[in-house]
């Protein structure tokens, strides 16, 4: 939904090195059950910062404490302790919200409106003029790839329309931060495509977009850095490709040639996953090495054997394996 008063308002502005969001040990405490209140702990001494113009990503298992964050990013929620800020200001505030545009998950739409009206109905909601939404709903619902149904009641929209129509009113006020829960959940993979270009532009023009997504892969080709919640806390936070190198091991590829016996030597420290010939002379061998010290040492010793390296590739984690991996580590 749109969190904006007026696009014209005018709004104060942090400066360009500040974080657009910054959380500090933030912690949220729920009580459940109705005889025996058992004490849960959503967030359980958070600290995250969000540098502007960045897409960020949110990950973590179900119960993790996503949603409990952006609520309190959003101030529907309040805190049970610690320090949340949005755009310079705390959290919640009024004047914050006005520069924030939100889509939350299974956010629903009035069936009898058409794309047009959805964003006529939002921009009021908002308090934006009639004339400034009608003037910019054009080029939000191309943005979108909604050009050839805007007039039709979402009613008759699919999942995925829905998600691109909630997409163009989080972006109706122009806001400074846009704060997305699942925006592509449903969208089938060309509009998911379309989507991740539609972000990117935001960040490039100084947007910043903060992102809740279960589909790694979906993160993976669009965010510049990633937070990992489990159990309420941060267990990794960082850019994408750091997050990507091998936590346990490295899984290299060697291209070698030289002395046969030389080449066995200089392994014999480890057993080859696999070794090929592809060429004549060219011997390339896959090895499973426990991290970067043990790489250091292997290419040492192929150097101390006079055996030449062609090539040397190390093999990345997917983003899903590097997240099952941080996430079970300490389970």
């Amino acid at each position: 939904m749109c969190l904006a008063s007026s696009a014209t308002e005018a709004s104060e502005f942090v400066s360009v090195s500040a974080p657009v969001i910054s959380v500090q040990d933030l912690r949220k405490t729920f009580r459940t059950g109705l005889i025996r209140r058992r004490k849960v702990h959503a967030l359980n001494g958070v600290s995250l910062d969000v540098p502007r113009g960045e897409i960020f990503g949110l990950l973590g298992p179900n119960g993790a404490g996503k949603t409990t964050l952006i609520k309190i990013l959003l101030g529907i929620v309040r805190k049970s302790a610690g320090d949340a800020s949005v755009l310079g200001l705390k959290a919640g505030e009024l004047s914050a919200r006005r520069r924030i545009g939100y889509l939350p998950e299974n956010h629903r739409i009035p069936q009898h409106l058409t794309g047009r009206t959805a964003l006529e109905f939002y921009g009021s909601l908002s308090g934006l003029p009639v004339a400034e939404v009608r003037r910019r709903t054009p080029e939000l619902i191309d943005r979108v790839g909604l050009s050839n149904r805007d007039t039709d009641r979402v009613s008759g929209y699919s999942k995925g329309m829905l998600q691109r129509l909630g997409l163009a009113q989080a972006m109706l006020h122009n806001p400074e931060l846009i704060i997305l829960d699942e925006p592509t959940d449903g969208v089938d993979p060309v509009g998911r495509k379309e989507i991740r270009e539609v972000l990117r532009g935001l960040a490039e023009n100084g947007a910043t977009i903060f992102l809740n997504s279960h589909l790694l892969q979906e993160i993976e080709l669009v965010c510049d850095s990633v937070a990992i919640l489990a159990a309420g806390e941060v267990r990794r936070i960082g850019r994408v490709r750091d997050l990507t190198q091998n936590i346990e091991g490295a899984t290299i590829t060697l291209r070698l040639s030289g002395d046969a016996d030389a080449i066995q030597s200089a392994l014999a420290h480890v057993t080859p996953k696999s070794i090929e010939h592809p060429d004549d002379g060219i011997v390339e061998v896959q090895l499973e090495l426990a991290g970067q010290i043990e790489v250091d040492e292997t290419v040492d010793r192929l150097r101390a054997g006079s055996v030449s390296i062609h090539s040397m590739r190390r093999r990345e984690l997917t983003l899903e394996e590097a997240f099952l991996q941080i996430v079970l580590e300490t389970n």
